[in-house]
C-alpha cells in the first residue's frame, strides 16, 4: 500500500469516503475513465434487478478526474479493510495502487478501484438511454440508483468537475422519475 495511504475517489467515495480523511485534492488519473459499466447487485440493485455503479474503466487516451484523499495516519489499516469490504463485495473491482496527479502540481499513489472487464458484472458501453433506464427504476442495500447518481454528479459539479455524460444522465433520470 502506499504510504502516506490516499485513494482515489471518483463516485460515491467523493461524496460519501467513510474513513477518516486528513488531506483531500482534486486529482486526475490517466489512462482511466469514469463510466456507468459495473451492473450492481448489492449497493443500487439486486441480482434479479441490478442496478448500475461507475467504476474506473481502462481507456489509454483518457483520463478521471476525481478526488485523491489522504487518509488520517494510524488509519491505513482500517480504511483499507473498510474500502475492500465495501468495494470488493463481489469482485468487480480490481484493486491498484496508480499514481494521480493532484491539482497543486503534487504526484501520488493512491488506492484506486478499477473494474475488471472479464468479471460478469462489467456492462461496458451501454447506450446512455439504457444506463438512464435502468437508474432509473433501481434500488439496492445501500438505497436508489438515482440517488447515487444524483449525488456523484452534483457534487462532482459542485468541485468544479463537470461530467457531460453524468449530468446528461441526471437530466434524464429526473424526467423519467418525476
Amino acid at each position: 500500500m502506499p504510504d502516506p495511504l490516499w485513494v482515489f475517489g471518483y463516485g460515491s467515495l467523493i461524496w460519501n469516503p467513510e474513513f477518516p480523511v486528513a488531506e483531500r485534492a482534486v486529482a486526475r488519473l490517466l489512462g482511466f475513465h469514469r463510466s456507468f459499466c459495473m451492473r450492481s447487485i448489492h449497493h443500487r440493485g439486486t441480482e434479479t434487478d441490478p442496478g448500475l455503479v461507475l467504476a474506473l474503466d481502462a481507456a489509454e487516451t483518457l483520463h478521471c478526474d476525481g478526488v485523491a484523499f489522504r487518509v488520517e495516519p494510524g488509519q491505513e489499516a482500517a480504511t483499507i479493510a473498510a474500502l475492500r469490504e465495501r468495494e470488493l463485495v463481489s469482485s468487480a473491482y480490481l484493486e491498484a495502487a496508480h499514481e494521480v496527479d493532484l491539482r497543486d502540481g503534487r504526484r501520488v499513489a493512491a488506492v484506486t478501484y478499477v473494474v475488471d472487464r472479464a468479471h460478469v458484472q462489467y456492462c461496458g458501453n451501454l447506450p446512455l438511454e439504457e444506463q438512464a433506464q435502468i437508474i432509473a427504476r433501481a434500488i439496492g442495500g445501500r438505497g436508489p440508483n438515482t440517488e447515487y447518481l444524483w449525488n456523484t454528479e452534483s457534487h462532482l459539479r459542485e468541485i468544479g468537475l463537470e461530467d457531460a455524460d453524468l449530468a446528461w444522465l441526471a437530466a434524464r433520470v429526473r424526467a423519467l422519475t418525476t
